[in-house]
């Protein structure tokens, strides 16, 4: 896979070999359990994840379909085995709200079966997740980015420098259309949706405290 980071480069390159066997290019590709494209996006991995969430869902139906089981424990199984599939290698993406809805839609699909209703029995969605116990998708997610950022921002003043977004001379003019989203962007956002400040990331035990979110109560 070739990473074209400047608009100025034409992309031609020779080709890779190995043992006199070329290898073909591609525009993605599976690594550590993620998968990479080669515009830096994350759609792909989002697609996977999710995948990957309802492989060890149709793993456990036994348990999670079970009525005889407490929604209480069938929720701390799903926080344990499944939501934390799903939520693997999330905390570096830059995640628009179309792929946060596909995520948002394959979690409620598995409560709603954990806890034997469907959409016909017109049951809110806040019910649900009371009832197993289990807090929206989207802000564990948020969560999981704040942590990351706040492990990059406490790093040694030696220590390399992991860029999260390739700023380019090309992008700085301006361009119609929506500007691109960054990871960077996207933590501003949650910042600002938390009411929280960049320089708290140093005090440890307070910002794990405000970005923390706690799953509901069970209502048994």
């Amino acid at each position: 896979m070739h990473c074209k980071f400047s608009e100025g480069q034409t992309g031609d390159r020779e080709g890779v070999s190995l043992n006199g066997v070329a290898l073909s290019q591609s525009n993605h590709f599976k690594y550590l359990g993620s998968v990479l494209q080669v515009d830096g996006g994350c759609e792909e991995d989002v697609s996977h994840r999710i995948k990957a969430g309802w492989l060890k869902w149709r793993r456990a139906t036994g348990v999670l379909c079970d009525r005889k089981i407490p929604n209480k424990l069938k929720g701390k199984f799903y926080r344990t085995a499944i939501r934390s599939a799903m939520l693997y290698g999330s905390e570096c993406w830059a995640l628009k709200e179309s792929y946060a809805s596909k995520i948002r839609v394959a979690e409620m699909r598995m409560l709603r079966w954990m806890s034997g209703h469907t959409r016909l029995d017109k049951v809110r969605n806040e019910s649900i997740r009371e009832k197993v116990g289990v807090v929206p998708i989207e802000d564990k997610l948020r969560e999981g980015r704040l942590r990351w950022f706040g492990h990059v921002k406490r790093r040694h003043t030696e220590a390399p420098v992991r860029q999260v977004e390739h700023i380019r001379l090309e992008d700085r003019k301006k361009k119609r259309g929506r500007p691109k989203l960054t990871w960077r962007r996207v933590v501003q956002h949650d910042l600002e949706a938390l009411h929280i400040y960049e320089d708290l990331t140093q005090n440890r035990s307070e910002w794990k405290k405000r970005i923390h979110i706690a799953d509901p109560k069970f209502l048994g």
